[in-house]
């Protein structure tokens, strides 16, 4: 009888649970089928396939495999793959502080930092590294000898590298340091009222980097307006990107919300501070690179009319993503929320909910798209990237300084510039001679290059197709004919194209001399994105129109 009314219980209970949480059952279920299904894979693939395996590896394939399917932020990270994930979110790590490449199947430096231990060992950029410590460099890429590179702070390593400039080898020890890449890598003023704050990333020392910027731009250049340049920047700290907005924002203004779906995954994130200056006049400039956090910066400060957005439509990444721990010091990456600027818009441009039969998510389609409101009434969309107040048209680089760029001509054009001229002066002032002009044309033409353009390319691509149509022997005089005409001119499209050309040429030796803050520097005055951003700084009704949507010009306007 206890055995038929303890039968009784359970079904009472099971029907309370099919009535009440169904759902959660048959989800329970569903896990629990799989996980089972899983391990009897994974069993018998260990214990009977053909060839070894590797457990972990396997493992770790399917768990990639599962997560590519949601979205490409959600990772896991194994324990050896955690102080890349630290250096991601830190950007700090132990090592010698330079850049390094693979070029020709050697590994080259090709940046070292500013200051770094690098540069106090006599390292540059152009030298090839043959040792690390007593392991031969050869035949090892890039990734691998920047793990031999790295070290605790302190730790000495000693390397030998091969200076193609001077034709010498150098053997050298270098101590370790903490390296630190800046949140601001550059900021200084452009004219005698703007000021300029390049935000490279959003970690932990994000906002308090701008606000040592902004302070000494504004006590100590006489600053009375500011472009804040977030172009490739990807993100990084939520928090971070809240607490700059509340520079420009009054204490208490809703910055950002998220949303997931769970309820402990909704926040609304609000000023919390006093700001900095509600009334300085600011530029903030973006590109297809800048996301995440850098959108956040950019999207509410449109949506509350608080500064013209200048550049070319931001990536679209309105996702949130926290990090769990697991077990064997391990982490899951995980997106859990969507973000919305105050108008209300989230500016994910992909959806990666919804695919197509090959697996490949789609953008959103305009069908789907809704159109919001900034404070003063201007129209903005959800759905994609932020769309800047001004767009400005980058124009294409010619098929020639492709291939300098792509052969390396510029870069070891500057490297042997640097080890024939002692100096360059400051780097805004920097401008080759004709002379030097004409000596970098007379090497460029010894490096003997290929010369691709788009048209010869198309030529290459119409042979094949003919000759697959066995049609060769009827055309090949006239495409002989053809290809020639087709043929450029090096040294004359050099002259041709030597604005475009000058212009990199001059950032690159720049970079010798004053690392890459000096290439920011060279570049500012030829930046079209800047130019654009003073244009709008320097006159006070056009700024005002733009952020009241009544420019001819706006692709932001009300409605």
């Amino acid at each position: 009888m206890k055995k038929y009314w303890k039968k009784l219980t359970i079904i009472a209970a099971l029907a309370v649970v099919a009535i009440g949480g169904s759902a959660y059952v048959e989800s329970y279920f569903e896990i629990s089928k799989n996980l089972d299904i899983f391990s009897g894979v994974y069993r018998e693939i260990n214990v009977s396939y053909v060839e070894e395996t590797n457990p972990g590896k396997l493992v770790k394939t399917g768990i990639d495999a599962m997560l590519r399917s949601l979205d490409p932020y959600t990772n896991y990270i194994p324990e050896a793959d955690i102080e890349d994930y630290k250096f991601m979110t830190t950007h700090e790590y132990g090592g010698i502080g330079a850049m390094i490449g693979t070029r020709d199947g050697d590994v080259m430096i090709t940046e070292p930092y500013e200051d770094s231990p690098a540069v106090k060992a006599g390292l540059m950029a152009g030298d090839v590294i043959k040792k690390v410590g007593s392991i031969n460099a050869e035949g090892k890429n890039s990734s691998e000898l920047s793990d031999l590179l790295r070290g605790e702070s302190g730790s000495e390593v000693e390397v030998t590298v091969y200076r193609p400039a001077t034709e010498e080898e150098i053997t050298t020890t270098i101590i370790r340091e903490k390296i630190k890449l800046d949140d601001v890598p550059y900021y200084g003023m452009i004219d005698d009222e703007v000021g300029y704050i390049s935000l490279r990333g959003f970690t932990q020392t994000a906002s308090r980097e701008v606000r040592e910027a902004y302070d000494e731009l504004e006590n100590e250049k006489g600053m009375k307006k500011l472009i804040l340049d977030l172009r490739g920047n990807g993100g990084g700290l939520l928090n971070e990107a809240v607490n700059i907005v509340n520079f420009f924002v009054p204490k208490g203004e809703m910055v950002v919300e998220t949303k997931g779906k769970l309820k402990e995954h909704y926040s609304m994130h609000r000023a919390l501070n006093n700001p900095i200056d509600l009334d300085i006049p600011l530029v903030v400039m973006i590109d297809e690179s800048s996301a995440s956090a850098s959108e956040i910066v950019s999207g509410t400060l449109q949506d509350l009319d608080r500064a013209v957005i200048v550049g070319q439509e931001s990536f679209g990444k309105g996702l949130v993503q926290t990090t769990t721990n697991l077990s064997y010091n391990s982490i899951l990456k995980l997106t859990i929320a969507k973000y919305y600027t105050p108008s209300g818009r989230c500016i994910q441009r992909i959806d990666y909910g919804k695919r197509d039969e090959r697996g490949r998510a789609a953008e959103v389609p305009d069908s789907l798209v809704t159109t919001f409101t900034t404070r003063n009434g201007r129209v903005v969309e959800d759905g994609h990237g932020i769309v800047p107040d001004l767009v400005v048209d980058m124009e294409p680089y010619s098929d020639l300084l492709a291939t300098m760029l792509s052969e390396n001509i510029l870069f070891d054009y500057a490297t042997n510039y640097y080890f024939s001229h002692d100096s360059i002066g400051a780097p805004e002032a920097f401008t080759m001679s004709d002379e030097e002009y004409d000596d970098f044309v007379e090497f460029a033409l010894s490096r003997d290059f290929e010369y691709r353009t788009s048209s010869t390319e198309m030529m290459k691509e119409l042979k094949e197709v003919i000759e697959e149509d066995e049609f060769w022997t009827e055309v090949e005089d006239e495409y002989a004919a053809l290809a020639k005409g087709l043929e450029r001119d090096r040294k004359e499209d050099l002259y041709k194209f030597r604005k475009e050309i000058q212009i990199i040429l001059e950032n690159e030796i720049a970079s010798r001399y004053y690392f890459s803050t000096g290439r920011m520097r060279a570049f500012m005055k030829h930046d079209p994105d800047v130019q654009r951003s003073l244009e709008v700084l320097g006159n006070k009704e056009r700024y005002t129109s733009v952020l009241e949507g009544t420019c001819d010009d706006c692709q932001i306007k009300k409605g």
